[in-house]
């Protein structure tokens, strides 16, 4: 049995019903897709219960291990997944949890900032691409290339510092910027790279919530920045920004998840079984030894049993 199928036959789920889930909030192509008719709240309730979710996730984390360690050993494929959200959305925990079973070795987290120097003397992908996880390794974007078009669509004045030639910075910048993403992705996936993206998708009343959580609990102080409030302020702004990016760049190859982040356990949920699933279609096998090290192994054991 697979790997998702094994997750779900322990919780007598239908295989069918996990992939049911996870296809109510993937998206593979752009064409007439809306944000504002997905719902933030949006639990499934219909396909799985807190409960069969809570042991579903527990059940996932020793799962996603055992693929990642049959990734490492196969050493053919690269998994990137992409985290994008607004504030308070969660991204942070969310990879924490997900990931909190697998060999540290084996991950790499990148969290883009503010672009430095170096950074602005290239191209907007480069930063990008040097990130990119090696083959038999997950790595993980916190943030993004999608940066790119999204805080600096809604910011236009960053653009300016960028340094690019004045004749290339007109109205289908955008355009350009994600036609170039797409091929970028498609570029990786014809590599063997294995390109998920979550959008982490938060309410407005759910941020504010989160943000008077913040500064009603001293530890949670450090979490807040008034830069974040500030940005609260483009809320719309942003909603359409993402809109246009997910839609201009969703592909059967690159696929959008598009995960509700008002309910934090169903937001684990949703990314953990997206990414078991991704790793379940590579059939991944622990390869085996060949003649020679077949050889090798058994002159190393009988090396050993000869000591006295």
């Amino acid at each position: 049995m697979d790997a998702l199928g094994d997750v779900a036959h322990t919780l007598d789920l239908p295989r069918k019903q996990v992939r049911k889930l996870l296809d109510r909030f993937r998206v593979t192509r752009g064409k007439d897709f809306r944000l504002k008719d997905r719902d933030p709240a949006d639990t499934a309730g219909h396909l799985i219960t807190p409960e069969q979710a809570h042991h579903l996730l527990a059940a996932g984390t020793d799962r996603l291990a055992a693929l990642q360690e049959k990734l490492a050993a196969q050493d053919r494929w690269s998994v990137l997944c992409v985290f994008q959200a607004i504030d308070a959305a969660g991204k942070d925990g969310t990879i924490k949890h997900v990931m909190s079973g697998v060999n540290p070795a084996g991950v790499q987290v990148t969290s883009f900032k503010v672009p430095g120097p170096e950074e602005l003397a290239h191209d907007f992908l480069w930063r990008s691409t040097r990130a990119l996880p090696g083959r038999g390794r997950i790595g993980i974007f916190n943030r993004s290339h999608y940066e790119e078009v999204l805080v600096v669509r809604v910011h236009p004045e960053i653009l300016a510092g960028q340094r690019l030639p004045h004749e290339l910075v007109g109205k289908k910048i955008w355009d350009h910027r994600l036609r170039a993403i797409a091929g970028f992705e498609r570029y990786l996936a014809r590599q063997g790279t294995i390109v998920l993206k979550f959008f982490l998708h938060l309410s407005r009343e759910e941020q504010k919530r989160r943000f008077l959580a913040r500064l009603d609990e001293p530890d949670k102080h450090w979490k807040f920045s008034a830069a974040d409030l500030a940005e609260r302020d483009h809320w719309d702004a942003y909603q359409a920004a993402y809109q246009a990016a997910i839609a201009a760049t969703a592909a059967p190859w690159a696929p959008w998840f598009v995960v509700p982040a008002d309910h934090k356990w169903f937001t684990r949920l949703i990314v953990s079984a997206a990414l078991i699933e991704a790793l379940d279609r590579l059939d991944l096998r622990m390869p085996p030894p060949d003649a020679a090290a077949e050889a090798a192994l058994a002159a190393a054991r009988a090396k050993l049993e000869a000591e006295p």
